[in-house]
């Protein structure tokens, strides 16, 4: 397929790279020249704009940061809706609000073609391993003409339900994810001050039912104290403001995010956001005057 691609940040560039290397004809754009660089080996396409991006390709994938940054690229100056088509997908894979989605979706279906909300699941890692887990929604027929690049980057690829259900079921990921990462530097923290050796208390817990992939990586980085980033803390502080305006919007009570979004405020005010998640045990460090 000819397919466009744009947002060749850290997971987006291995993105790229996997659909290059399964065959499809690579076309990109991107807002800062310079993010093509890593790129000069494949020879892209490079597209004056995301309209002429979209009337290139049958489908434009796209991985950004916010609902903002997603629809400038649709709706925006010379944006991705212009070069739409019957026929064309828009895949976005960031993570936005559902009701963004809804919106670009009806704007995509005016024009007889169609968006596709897409988040991911597996981080930078799952980016380069091509493992990520991917939540749809959309139409069926738009994610079936799709489905051959998807499976070039995920290997769990779940159509959840109708647009925006695929963020719907984001936002709840995060919501388990990053609950436990504050749960696993509680723990960490309440054994350092008993005394106790935080990395043998891992290392316990690793042995039972406590036993996660959280406490398996982030709770390495905690013991460890490397709090640089894997997926910036300032991402997961963004996708609860999403969470809660979802929650404050439907009436639905949510009583430990808000805490664990408090936790998440307190470390952006200490200019932590570029630090990784695990900077959550700093957090908690700082309370207690013990931070480094």
């Amino acid at each position: 397929m000819r397919v466009g691609f744009i947002g060749l940040g850290a997971m987006g560039l291995p993105m790229a790279r996997h659909l290059a290397a399964a065959g499809h004809a690579l076309h990109v754009w991107a807002r800062r020249p310079e993010a093509l660089a890593p790129l000069a080996d494949l020879a892209p396409q490079v597209a004056a704009s995301p309209a002429a991006l979209a009337a290139a390709c049958e489908a434009v994938i796209s991985i950004v940061t916010a609902d903002a940054d997603v629809s400038g690229l649709v709706q925006g100056d010379s944006g991705l809706l212009l070069g739409a088509r019957p026929g064309f997908v828009h895949v976005d894979m960031s993570t936005i609000g559902p009701d963004t989605a809804r919106r670009l979706a009806a704007a995509y279906q005016a024009k007889g073609a169609d968006f596709i909300d897409a988040p991911v699941s597996g981080g930078a890692q799952g980016a380069a391993a091509a493992t990520l887990a991917i939540m749809v929604g959309g139409e069926t027929a738009a994610l079936e003409r799709v489905r051959p690049l998807l499976a070039c980057l995920g290997t769990r690829i779940v159509h959840v339900g109708a647009s925006g259900a695929g963020q719907v079921a984001k936002a709840c990921n995060q919501m388990v994810m990053v609950a436990a990462i504050e749960a696993v530097a509680e723990a960490l923290h309440l054994a350092a001050a008993a005394g106790v050796d935080p990395a043998r208390v891992q290392a316990a817990l690793a042995g039972g039912s406590a036993a996660s992939r959280v406490l398996e990586v982030m709770g390495e980085r905690m013991v460890r104290r490397d709090f640089a980033a894997g997926v910036e803390a300032r991402l997961h502080h963004k996708d609860f403001g999403i969470i809660l305006r979802q929650a404050f919007a439907l009436g639905v009570p949510l009583p430990l995010m808000a805490q664990v979004a408090q936790q998440l405020n307190a470390l952006m005010g200490q200019g932590w956001g570029k630090a990784d998640t695990a900077a959550l045990l700093k957090v908690l460090e700082q309370t207690a005057g013990r931070s480094d």
